[in-house]
């Protein structure tokens, strides 16, 4: 039990003491109660988060918000000794990374929030890939706050020169288009051969997984037939344009290999198009975004959908107003206002025509509704820590053959999610 709550307690013991507590006779003003929220560096501007907390407080007379910022380095150990925290001042609302919430809910310290998500929050509508990670068997646990993805960032001039009046539909036609770029010293994409994230949304847009839960153990599932097609198609992509194939975007950063002029695309968040501008002034109204294509025209392809989730901690004391917080950053007005805000994807497909006027974001939110997240496991933390997935793109791209490096990698992914903790 927190002391807010103990101070609570003995107020209400010690009657005869009212004005101890802060009431008088006569003064029927309900009692103010701060619910303290956690939210991440640059997540939300400060300008956004005043003008929330004006409009909840003036809205909640008896509450008021404490809007703490954390840094994202070592959130994870901070977050957890907060769910088992008795302190007065721990969190009563936590925004935490999509993929991180199956850790959480596997130590038991969230509040179950699936009552309030099918009554009230419209769940069916939510994106998936931040929906399934904050969902454990049919429990709704994490509440999606907002999402980014990956999207074609394009020289729409390059495009024009190559005769390419429209963005491809398909994989197939982005293929043949890349392919027509991909020519007099201009590469038609520049694609790092460990993007893995790219990679996944090609393996689940075949119906593979990274990995595939079976009577509650996980294996690693890089060698099944879905998921091989998924890395083929990686394969003739990467191979039309000369990312490196033993590095991941980040290495040499490809906002930096783009601004150099000689790239027809890349595969980014829209965000990255304007660090390419400020390196490249020339690039200026050059640039243009369009969903990653699927394997048919009617929907684009699968993407990673990174983005954040709000919990509330079990532990919490102010558990309606924790609700409230949850329920007002996630409904519809401060959604889509911060979407907008921040060049964000809105939490529900039925949103993605609120930020339509901004190209990256509509393409963004386009693709958001193919969204996919890591597997749902609070181990896949392993898998990334030493990750078997860059080395056997590495392989494949380099030559090795994809079936027996796809059963190397799929066996480490198994021994990570296997292993005993500790």
């Amino acid at each position: 039990m927190r002391r807010r709550r103990l101070l609570a307690v003995t107020c209400a013991l010690t009657a005869s003491l009212v004005t101890g507590c802060g009431l008088v006779p006569g003064n029927s003003a309900p009692e103010r109660r701060t619910v303290v929220v956690w939210l991440m560096k640059d997540s939300a501007s400060q300008e956004f988060l005043d003008r929330f907390t004006e409009e909840f407080e003036r809205i909640h007379g008896d509450l008021d918000l404490d809007i703490r910022i954390q840094e994202w380095t070592g959130i994870g150990e901070k977050v957890q000794a907060a769910l088992d925290s008795d302190a007065a001042d721990a969190p009563d609302v936590i925004e935490v990374g999509n993929t991180q919430v199956p850790q959480y809910i596997e130590g038991g310290g969230l509040l179950d929030l699936t009552l309030e998500s099918m009554r009230d929050w419209g769940m069916d509508d939510w994106l998936p890939g931040l929906a399934e990670p904050g969902r454990q068997m049919s429990a709704q646990y994490g509440i999606p706050w907002y999402a980014a993805n990956r999207v074609v960032i394009y020289r729409t001039d390059l495009f024009e020169q190559a005769g390419v009046t429209a963005p491809p539909k398909t994989r197939e036609e982005w293929l043949e288009i890349t392919a027509k770029l991909d020519s007099g010293g201009d590469q038609g994409i520049y694609l790092a051969g460990q993007d893995w994230y790219t990679l996944a949304g090609f393996v689940w847009d075949e119906g593979g997984d990274l990995a595939e839960e079976n009577g509650g153990s996980w294996r690693g599932s890089l060698d099944t037939p879905a998921a091989l097609r998924g890395m083929d198609f990686y394969r003739r992509l990467q191979a039309l344009g000369e990312g490196p194939v033993d590095a991941d975007e980040e290495h040499p950063p490809q906002a930096g290999v783009f601004a150099q002029g000689r790239v027809a695309q890349i595969v980014a968040v829209p965000g990255l198009a304007r660090a390419v501008v400020q390196l490249n002034p020339d690039l200026d109204g050059k640039l243009g975004f369009f969903p990653v294509p699927g394997k048919t025209a009617d929907k684009p392809g699968a993407v990673f959908t990174g983005g954040s989730d709000l919990v509330v901690p079990k532990n919490t004391d102010v558990r309606d107003g924790a609700i409230a917080v949850v329920e007002a950053l996630a409904g519809a007005e401060w959604n889509t206002d911060l979407a907008r805000t921040m060049n964000y994807v809105p939490n529900k497909t039925t949103l993605a025509d609120q930020v339509a006027r901004e190209e990256g974001v509509a393409a963004m939110a386009a693709g958001a509704a193919q969204g996919r997240a890591t597997p749902s496991t609070p181990d896949w933390a392993k898998v990334e820590a030493d990750n078997p997935i860059k080395e056997y793109m590495t392989k494949v791209l380099t030559g090795a053959d994809p079936a027996t490096e796809a059963r190397r990698a799929s066996r480490r992914i198994t021994e990570a999610l296997t292993a005993p903790a500790g």
